[in-house]
C-alpha cells in the first residue's frame, strides 16, 4: 500500500482536495503513468506531446487535486513468501454500522491485508489478503475476523491467479 506521506519524483503527496476536470491531455498523462509511474517527466512530456514544464505542472495539479492518489511499487506477494492470496467478504453485524471506520482502520494495520474495498450488495467489505499458507489464512480469519464482535459473517475465496488489467502497473 502506498504511504500518503511518501515522496515521489513529483514531490510529497499533498492532502486530497476536490477532484478536477480531467481533459484529454490529462487522460493521456494518466494512461502513460499507469503503464510506468517511474517515467521521467521529459519522456512523459514527449509521449503526450506537450512541453516538459507544462507536463510537470499538469502532473502536480493532478496530484494536488487527488486525481493521482500516489505512486507505488506493485510487489508480487509470492516473492515475499506469501504464496496464498484470498478475497474475504465481510458483512458487519447489524449493531456495528457505526464501527465501519474503526473496522477499516484495524484491517489496514494488519500486515496480511493488501487492500480493503467498501462494497455495495450483501457484503460490506472485501479484504484482499496475502499469507504464507492455509494455516496462516485460517489464523487470520479466526484472530482478526471471527473474534471481532463487529463482524457478523465472512466468506473466503482463494485467488488462484491475479492478472492486472492492461494500463495498470
Amino acid at each position: 500500500m502506498a504511504d500518503p506521506s511518501s515522496t515521489a519524483a513529483y514531490g510529497p503527496v499533498p492532502p486530497k482536495k476536490l477532484q478536477r476536470i480531467v481533459d484529454p491531455v490529462d487522460r493521456a498523462i494518466l494512461r502513460v503513468l499507469a503503464e510506468d509511474a517511474r517515467i521521467t517527466n521529459a519522456a512523459l512530456a514527449q509521449q503526450v506531446g506537450i512541453a516538459a514544464s507544462t507536463c510537470l505542472l499538469r502532473v502536480r495539479a493532478l496530484r494536488e487535486s487527488g486525481v493521482i492518489r500516489g505512486f507505488h511499487a506493485d510487489v508480487d506477494p509470492a516473492a515475499l513468501g506469501l504464496d496464498l492470496q484470498a478475497m474475504i467478504a465481510v458483512k458487519l453485524a447489524a449493531h456495528a454500522r457505526g464501527s465501519m471506520g474503526p473496522f477499516v482502520a484495524r484491517m489496514r494495520r494488519q500486515p496480511e491485508v493488501l487492500d480493503v474495498y467498501f462494497v455495495a450488495g450483501a457484503d460490506d467489505y472485501l479484504l484482499h489478503v496475502a499469507v504464507e499458507s492455509t494455516a496462516a489464512l485460517r489464523d487470520f480469519v479466526a484472530e482478526h475476523l471471527s473474534r471481532d464482535p463487529d463482524v457478523g459473517l465472512t466468506e473466503t475465496s482463494l485467488i488462484f491467479e491475479h492478472t492486472r488489467a492492461a494500463g495498470r502497473s
